[in-house]
C-alpha cells in the first residue's frame, strides 16, 4: 500500500468551534416548500456540513476510538457500490453476479486469516462488529437451548417458539455469557437478544482480569439448568490485551463440548493478527490469535480490520443451518425465487443473505472489500498492520522514555518498563504523571486538532489511549507529530501555570503570590525562579518550591 500523503490528506482532524458554529448555523431546521434546487443544495453542503465533519477515517492522525480508513481502491468501490445501488439479498445467479462477489469476498476473507472457507459456511456482512456480536449471540442462544432439549427429545426452536417457550421445552431456567472484560456491544447484543444484560458474566483472573479463569469458568458451566454462551475478547479495546493462548482455546473449545456450550470470539480489530508474520516480535500476538479457528463463530469489523467504508462488519459460522433458523425469512415466497437455481460456489449453493443476517435489504458492501483484498493481497494487510504495530510501539517507547507520562498497564511486574513496549499490538494507553495535567490530557490534545485520540478510566482514574487502525499509519511521518503534541500539551499546562502566578514588582513584604506548581514541568519553574533571582527573592522562592501548592509571603 502507498502510504505517501497527498494534497487530499486533511493537516487537521478536527474542524475548527467557528466552522461547527456556522455549519450549525446554516442548518435547513424546516422542509422547504419548494427545494431549494440541485446545484444550491450541493453549494449547501460543500460550504456548510462538509467542512463541519471531522476527518476520522481520511486522516492518518485520528487515533480515537478504533477507527479504520479508507484504501484507494476501496473508496473507489463503494463510489461504484453507489453508483449501481445493488441490494444483493436474494441469490439470482442469472440475475446479477452481486451475490456470488460476495461470497467470493467473504471466501478472501477466510483466506486472508487461515481459515477454510468450507469449515464456515454461515459467511456474511454486517453493518459493523456490534452486529456481528448480534448475530453470533442469536446463534449461540438457538444452539445452547437445543442441545438440552435434544437430549429430551424435545422439538425445539427459539425462533419459532420464542425464548421463554423454548425454554420451559428445554428444562432450562437460564441462559448465562461468560467472558472476560468484555465490550459494551456484548452486552447490548445479550439485550437485543432477550438474554439481558445482566446474563453477561466475568470469569477473570483476579489480577490479569483479561485472562480467562478456567477453574471459575468450569464452575459456572457445570451450573445445572442453565445453558451458557462463551466469548473470547479478542483483542480487549482499552489495552489490546488477548483473552487467550492456543492452550487456551483448546481448553475452552473441550469444556464448551462437554457442557453444550456455544464458542464465540468478539474479534473486532483482533482478528487480523492472524496475517503477522513468524518473526518473534510478533509471537505474543500470534499467541492470542491461535485458536481462533476453534470456535463455533467469530465477529469481525470489516472498516477496522480491512480499512474499507463504514458501515461493514463479518460474521463467520461453522453451523449454517443455526443461522437459517435464527434469520430465515418464513412465509415469503417471493423471496425464495433462488429455490430451485443450482448454480454454486465450489462445494455448496449460495444462501440467500437475508435468510441468514439481520437484514432483508442493505447496501453492497461486499464490493469494497472484495476490491480490496485484490489489490493488495495478503502481503499488502500484512505490510499494513506490520506499520500500525510499529508506530504504536514507538509511540509506547516514546511515552516510557518521557518523565511526564507513564504506560499502562503494568501487568507484568517482572517485566523491565522498556521492554513492556514489545508487547503493543495497536492500543497504546497511557495517562499523565500529574495529577492536574492527566485531568485535562485528552481534551488538550484534542484541542490541538493535529491529532485525536480517545478518553477512558484505569484503575478509576482517567486515562488516553491511541488506537493505530488507519492503513496510512506510518512511523516514519507520524511519529514525529505525536510526540510534538504531547509534548506541546505539557508545555502549555506548564504555560497555563506561568501566567496564573502573580508577580510582585516591588519589594513590598506584604505581598502574597500563590504559587501552583507541576513537578513535572520544572522548565516553568526555572524561568520563575530566574525571574524571582533578580528581584532577591530566589531563596524564599526555592523553599515553596518544595510544595505542590503554596501560598508563600515574599
Amino acid at each position: 500500500m502507498d502510504t505517501n500523503r497527498t494534497r487530499d490528506t486533511p493537516n487537521l482532524v478536527l474542524p475548527s468551534t467557528e466552522i461547527i458554529d456556522n455549519a450549525r448555523a446554516n442548518f435547513l431546521t424546516r422542509l422547504p416548500e419548494v427545494g431549494i434546487g440541485e446545484a444550491k443544495a450541493g453549494e449547501h453542503l460543500n460550504s456548510y456540513i462538509l467542512p463541519g465533519l471531522n476527518r476520522a477515517s481520511s486522516s492518518p492522525h485520528y487515533y480515537g476510538f478504533v477507527t479504520g480508513g479508507a484504501t484507494t481502491i476501496a473508496r473507489l468501490a463503494d463510489n461504484l457500490v453507489t453508483e449501481a445501488d445493488n441490494s444483493p439479498q436474494v441469490h439470482l445467479p442469472k440475475e446479477t453476479v452481486a451475490t456470488e462477489v460476495e461470497d467470493c469476498a467473504l471466501r478472501m476473507v477466510c483466506d486472508l486469516l487461515a481459515l477454510s472457507p468450507n469449515d464456515w459456511p454461515h459467511r456474511t456482512f454486517t453493518t459493523g462488529a456490534t452486529a456481528s456480536n448480534v448475530v453470533g449471540i442469536a446463534c449461540g442462544r438457538e444452539f445452547v437451548i437445543q442441545h438440552p432439549a435434544g437430549k429430551l427429545a424435545a422439538s425445539v426452536s427459539v425462533g419459532d417458539d420464542g425464548l421463554a417457550k423454548a425454554m420451559a421445552k428445554a428444562g432450562l431456567s437460564d441462559v448465562q455469557i461468560l467472558t472476560t472484560v468484555p465490550h459494551s456491544s456484548l452486552r447490548k447484543a445479550s439485550s437485543i437478544v432477550g438474554l439481558g444484560r445482566s446474563c453477561v458474566i466475568e470469569v477473570g483472573q483476579s489480577h490479569h482480569r483479561h485472562l480467562f479463569d478456567m477453574e471459575a469458568l468450569e464452575s459456572q458451566l457445570r451450573r445445572p439448568g442453565i445453558a451458557s454462551i462463551v466469548v473470547v475478547s479478542c483483542a480487549e479495546v482499552n489495552t489490546g490485551f488477548f483473552a487467550t493462548t492456543g492452550e487456551d482455546m483448546r481448553q475452552i473449545r473441550k469444556l464448551c463440548d462437554e457442557h453444550g456450550a456455544w464458542l464465540h470470539v468478539d474479534a473486532a480489530f483482533g482478528l487480523l493478527a492472524r496475517v503477522l508474520s513468524d518473526s518473534e516480535q510478533y509471537s505474543a500476538l500470534k499467541q492470542g490469535v491461535n485458536g481462533l479457528e476453534l470456535a463455533d463463530s467469530i465477529a469481525g469489523d470489516a472498516h477496522k480490520l480491512l480499512n474499507v467504508p463504514y458501515d461493514c462488519g463479518i460474521f463467520l459460522s461453522r453451523h449454517l443451518g443455526i443461522g437459517v433458523e435464527v434469520f430465515q425469512n418464513p412465509n415469503a415466497a417471493y423471496l425464495n425465487s433462488a429455490s430451485s437455481e443450482t448454480i454454486e460456489s465450489a462445494d455448496r449453493p449460495i444462501p440467500s443473505p437475508l435468510n441468514i443476517g439481520i437484514e432483508n435489504s442493505r447496501r453492497f458492501r461486499a464490493l469494497p472489500v472484495y476490491s480490496t483484498l485484490a489489490a493488495y493481497g495478503r502481503t499488502g494487510y500484512r505490510e499494513m498492520l506490520e506499520r500500525q504495530i510499529h508506530l504504536a510501539r514507538e509511540i509506547a517507547r516514546f511515552i516510557v522514555a518521557n518523565e511526564h507520562y507513564e504506560l499502562l498497564p503494568n501487568v507484568d511486574e517482572n517485566r523491565l518498563l522498556e521492554d513492556r513496549p514489545s508487547g503493543i499490538y495497536i492500543i497504546v494507553l497511557f495517562r499523565a504523571k500529574s495529577q492536574t495535567v492527566n485531568e485535562e490530557l485528552v481534551k488538550r490534545v484534542n484541542a490541538t486538532k493535529r491529532i485525536y485520540i480517545s478518553g477512558t478510566q484505569w484503575e478509576g482514574r482517567p486515562a488516553a489511549r491511541f488506537a493505530v487502525a488507519n492503513w496510512q499509519a506510518d512511523a516514519k511521518q507520524d511519529l514525529q507529530l505525536v510526540q510534538d503534541v504531547l509534548l506541546q500539551v505539557v508545555h502549555q499546562m506548564g504555560l497555563m501555570w506561568w501566567h496564573s502566578v502573580t508577580m510582585p514588582c516591588t519589594c513590598d513584604m506584604s505581598t502574597y503570590v500563590f504559587i501552583q506548581l507541576y513537578p513535572t514541568l520544572p522548565h516553568a519553574g526555572t524561568r520563575f525562579a530566574r525571574t524571582l533571582k533578580r528581584q532577591h527573592f530566589y531563596s524564599r522562592f526555592t523553599a515553596a518550591l518544595k510544595s505542590p501548592l503554596y501560598l508563600h509571603q515574599i
